[in-house]
Parts: C-alpha cells; structure tokens; sequence
C-alpha cells in the first residue's frame, strides 16, 4: 500500500513515518510539508521518492492510495475532504475539524466516497485504555468515574518539537477531543450531561488557557477533565479509571492500578505503540475494505458534545 504523509516534517507526522516503517507491506510515497526544504530533507532521509509542499500536487499522483495528515488543526476538514474527493482514503489527526459544521461535511463526503476516512483518535489504540475496554466489553469492569487531567506549558506558539507554529492550538476541539471520544467509547454511551468552564483568553494567543469539563452518561458514570497550557510541571494526559472493581491509572501506553503497581500489558496489542497501531487500523480497514474503529463517522459524537460544552462557555 503506498501512501501519503502530510505535515510529515512535525513532531506526528515524523511519529506516523516512524509507525508506518513498522508495518508490513506499507511504503511512503509522498511526504508533504509546510516548506518545501522541510519535505525534502524527510525524504531524502527516510528515502521517499516525492517531495512536495502543495498537497494537491500528491493527491494528483496516481500511486498513492491513501493520505495520513499531520497538518495544522484548521486545515484537517478541508484536506480530508479533498483526498477523498480525489479518490484517497484518508486518515486526518485529531480533531477532524475544530467546529462541528465541518465536522458533519467530513461525514457526508465519506459517506458519498465510500472510502475509508479515520480520525485520528488514537487513546482508542494505547494498550493502556485497550486493557481497560477489553475488561468492561467482558462485564469484570464498570466505570464509576473518569478522572482526566491534561496539562501541558504553552505559554508561547511553539509545537512539541519547541518550533514556532503558524497556527495556534487548542485545548476544547484538540485536546479535549481525547478524553470526550475516550469516555464515551468506554462507556459506549454519549453524554447526557456535559458542560465546560473557561479560564482567561491569553493575551496574544487568543485563547482559553485553563478550562474544566464535566459529563455524565445516562447509566450513571461521571468525567471530570482539567485541562491547562499554564501547568509548569510534569506534562501530558493522566487518566484516572474509578471502577466498581478497582482504581487504574493510565499514563499514554502504561497502566498502573490504584496502589501504583504496573499492569503487564504484554498481548494486548501486537505492539506498546499507540499510533503504530492506529495505522495498522488504517491500513487494515483499507486492505479489509471496512469501517475502521474511529471512523470518522464514529467520532462524529465526539464533536457534537465538545459543540454542546462550547456553547455552554457562552452562556
């Protein structure tokens, strides 16, 4: 399978190169950047044939099948959009969109395509929260509550490699994206209840840099989320599972129990990687030609409730 990587020069797009090198029977074609020295200097070190900075100059070439894009936020629904226009199944980071409007778009083209379009939700893959939803489809787990904090230090428009963006980030429609896809993938409910509280706009960046976010689902379980770009200490997602049969914590693709004993998570996935393994989903939906776990379709209520939590900022 031949594919496309776009935004393959940041810090995701260099992690997807990285995970599809993994996969068997997977070759990168294309890599597309934000400069064109950018994408050229991935290709000529990873050894993919094509380099370009336009993304319609890859999606004009008739070997590459399907797209993988690590591109800025505000760009995802309307890239997504083209490679499936352009007969390319996609794969789009998360969030799809930072609206829901462009969200419900994304749908509809993949549901006039008929080709395979995932969004990268990928707290779906790490082995840490797979453990946890693999008990719960067995009846040995039920969650009581989710406790989620998601802190990271952005005080300037830099992005994880420390380099200057051209577009400024998001703690409602990105990073609040994981943990309402999560709670309602683990619960396999949509929320009842959901509502946010925003801190003060920063000055230049323009927005919310603390916020707080809470759910319920009709069967009972609550989601508490505490998100800061202000958090001057140990970064990242920590989530907390208070079960009716244990407490677990969940630190990217490790998982500890209450007491802070690790839980071997060995046999759980074919790999410790969770976006080695969102690819082979990918990769695998396309060659099974199914619906992959985190359609974009699938994801599609996980936009309606970060729109419900938007809109309870306001009033």
């Amino acid at each position: 399978m031949k594919i496309c990587v776009a935004g393959a020069a940041g810090a995701f797009g260099l992690k997807h190169l990285d995970a599809l090198g993994a996969i068997e029977g997977v070759e990168v074609v294309s890599v597309v950047g934000g400069k064109p020295a950018d994408a050229e200097a991935v290709a000529a070190k990873r050894g993919v044939p094509h380099a370009d900075k336009s993304l319609s100059e890859a999606l004009a070439r008739t070997e590459v099948e399907a797209v993988i894009l690590s591109t800025p936020t505000p760009l995802h629904a309307a890239q997504a959009i083209n490679c499936l226009k352009a007969g390319k199944h996609v794969l789009v980071e998360i969030p799809m969109a930072d609206n829901l409007a462009d969200s419900e778009k994304l749908v509809r083209m993949q549901e006039k395509a008929g080709l395979v379009a995932m969004a990268g939700h990928v707290r779906r893959f790490n082995p840490s929260h797979q453990w946890i939803h693999k008990k719960i489809l067995a009846g040995e787990l039920k969650i009581q509550q989710m406790d989620v904090q998601t802190y990271f230090f952005r005080r300037t428009n830099l992005n994880a490699l420390g380099q200057p963006r051209s577009w400024t980030d998001h703690l409602l429609w990105h990073h609040a994206c994981h943990t309402v896809d999560l709670f309602q993938y683990q619960t396999g409910e949509v929320a009842s209840e959901a509502f946010g509280l925003q801190g003060p706009r920063h000055p230049t960046l323009g927005v919310a840099m603390d916020m707080a976010i809470g759910m319920k689902v009709k069967s009972g379980a609550l989601c508490t989320l505490s998100l800061s770009f202000n958090n001057k200490g140990p970064l990242g997602t920590f989530f907390r599972y208070i079960c009716d049969n244990g407490t677990y914590v969940a630190r990217y693709d490790d998982l500890y129990d209450g007491e802070e004993r690790k839980i071997d998570l060995v046999g759980v996935a074919v790999s410790n990687n969770g976006v080695e393994l969102i690819d082979r989903e990918f990769v695998a939906a396309i060659r099974d030609q199914r619906e992959p776990n985190g359609s974009v379709a699938q994801c599609l209520d996980a936009m309606r409730t970060l729109d419900r939590i938007e809109k309870s900022f306001r009033s």
